[in-house]
């Protein structure tokens, strides 16, 4: 979410421009004359990069010209293209991505470091960038998270605080339900069954059908990590945050190999055995998911295991319900384990990254521009828009999101069904380059948690319920693992086969396909693990995490 010349890009005159393209040097000159700056970036089929409002203010600001090389904010296609750039060799001056869209990963980079296409921004940064030197000293695990081991920086990271997203594996209940059944929100392993059970067999939502789904989930928002953490650590956290490694006495291990995930998953098997887990829950996508939680004759699912309601529920249905679904903490398991998933909400690799392509005026011009994206205005305009159009200053009585803080900024909701210019929009998240606490949560909020205005309140004050329980001697800082490419093929691959084994696995042994309580089942799953290299995977993640 990225020879010289005598005369600085900024102070270029038209005629000096014109003299100096038609010069037949080679495209480095052409580039540098022209005073443009390629730049390959994803835009959604709202956004329009080349005519957007902030790309215009930059050129005028800067005095440069940004040329877009694009591509779409679907995944797969987006790292295709990006891919195939490299490949050609006819790259652009620039890399602009989005964390979750597609960026190089830190394998990637030490890779084609050593082929010469990322500049080293170091000397950029400390020359030209007094806004990513302040972030740095700011946030030193931001700068941590960039350097590669040698000691460069290759490109840049998205710097994301997202205080929710930092916890996102909760479970939000359906608090009518409760209040109906005059049931309190579980705290325990057993009390979540007898509540499970009460929403399968009571009719909570009145319509006289045994229709409820006491719990679901979707492929995206895992329903296991949730639970496992009630038996020992997992810091699964859905599609985005896949990763069961962690530490144990400083040695990286695997979680779904411990005699923990054994118990966790017996647990999980006897409720899905009694029918109080939707059977869609390991299989179904978040749309299947959204689907039974907007079902229209009456709500029908109990609780779910989703970052935030909106992934189960939309906003404006004619009963309101996605107010009535509130967190619950991290339930305690048998022995008083009482975890919850943590992880770095910010994407390792980079998103930003200035390649050989660029001259050196460029590569300053480029820094500059990314410089101006890292301060309050740069970062306002950039990801949110003009003021007065998409954002507002606050008024006397707003409040931050952090009531601790000094309100800085208030958004402007669009209209609904209002048809909306896309030179009109700004960059969105291809400008949320930095966003720390301090900025993040600086923005006005509704203290009405259940208004649409009020909602990022209502994820804020829901996290809290979850902060501090994870065991932070356990955490494996993947962020700042850097797998050296000569071996980074072998690890991406046991990565795939490993982790792909224990998740078909561990549902097999929910659904009763395989026998949980079944000592021979169990033993040669565990040799499945160790004849797909578990020992030679551990081992190579735990060189990279002592060279981290």
């Amino acid at each position: 979410m990225q020879s010289k010349i005598r005369k600085p890009l900024a102070v270029l005159t038209a005629a000096g421009l014109l003299s100096l393209a038609a010069c037949a040097g080679g495209q480095e000159d052409k580039q540098q004359a022209a005073g443009t700056i390629t730049v390959f970036a994803p835009q959604g089929p709202e956004y329009d990069l080349a005519n957007s409002t902030f790309t215009r203010h930059l050129q005028q600001k800067l005095g440069i010209k940004l040329q877009f090389q694009t591509t779409t904010y679907d995944a797969a296609a987006a790292k295709e293209k990006r891919q195939i750039s490299l490949a050609s060799g006819d790259f652009p001056d620039v890399y602009m991505l989005i964390a979750w869209v597609d960026v190089f990963s830190q394998s990637e980079l030490l890779r084609l470091a050593k082929q010469g296409v990322p500049v080293p921004l170091n000397d950029l940064i400390d020359k030209y960038a007094p806004n990513i030197k302040k972030a740095f000293e700011q946030s030193p695990e931001y700068k941590k998270m960039a350097t590669a081991p040698d000691g460069k920086i290759y490109g840049l990271p998205q710097w994301n605080d997202c205080f929710h997203c930092s916890y996102s594996a909760k479970l939000w209940m359906n608090s009518a339900w409760l209040k109906k059944l005059n049931l309190k929100q579980p705290t325990t392993t057993e009390e979540m069954r007898e509540v499970l059970k009460a929403f399968k067999t009571k009719d909570p939502n009145g319509n006289g059908k045994a229709d409820e789904i006491p719990i679901s989930g979707s492929t995206s928002d895992t329903l296991l990590s949730y639970f496992m953490n009630a038996f020992l650590y997992d810091p699964q956290a859905g599609g985005t945050y896949p990763s069961t490694l962690t530490l144990g006495n400083g040695k990286v291990q695997f979680q779904p190999a411990q005699p923990g995930w054994r118990e966790g998953l017996r647990y999980v098997a006897s409720l899905y055995k009694d029918g109080l887990i939707d059977k869609g829950a390991f299989t179904q996508n978040s749309d299947a998911l959204k689907a039974k939680g907007n079902q229209a004759d009456a709500a029908i699912v109990g609780a779910a295991t989703v970052q935030h309601p909106g992934i189960l529920v939309s906003d404006g249905l004619k009963d309101d319900r996605r107010r009535h679904y509130d967190a619950v903490p991290p339930l305690t398991g048998p022995t008083g384990i009482n975890y919850t998933a943590y992880n770095l909400p910010s994407v390792p690799g980079a998103a930003f990254v200035i390649t050989s392509k660029a001259g050196e005026q460029t590569r300053i011009a480029a820094i500059k521009m990314l410089d101006y994206v890292f301060t309050t205005e740069g970062h306002l305009l950039g990801e949110f828009g003009e003021e007065g159009v998409w954002w507002t200053k606050p008024a006397s009585g707003d409040v931050a999101l952090d009531e601790k803080l000094t309100p800085l900024f208030k958004t402007i909701p669009a209209k609904p069904d209002a048809k909306i210019d896309k030179a009109t929009r700004p960059w969105g998240a291809m400008a949320q380059y930095y966003a720390p606490k301090e900025f993040r949560n600086a923005q006005v909020q509704s203290t009405d948690i259940y208004s649409p205005d009020g909602y990022e309140r209502r994820l804020f004050d829901a996290t809290k319920l979850y902060e501090g329980k994870e065991p932070k001697d356990q955490i494996y800082p993947y962020w700042n693992v850097w797998i050296s490419p000569d071996v980074a093929s072998e690890v991406a691959t046991l990565q795939t086969n490993i982790e792909t084994f224990a998740t078909q696995s561990s549902l097999q042994f929910v659904t009763g396909q395989k026998n949980i309580d079944d000592d021979a089942a169990w033993n040669a799953y565990l040799k499945g693990l160790n004849d797909l290299g578990l020992p030679r995977y551990l081992e190579l993640q735990q060189q990279a995490y002592k060279g981290q």
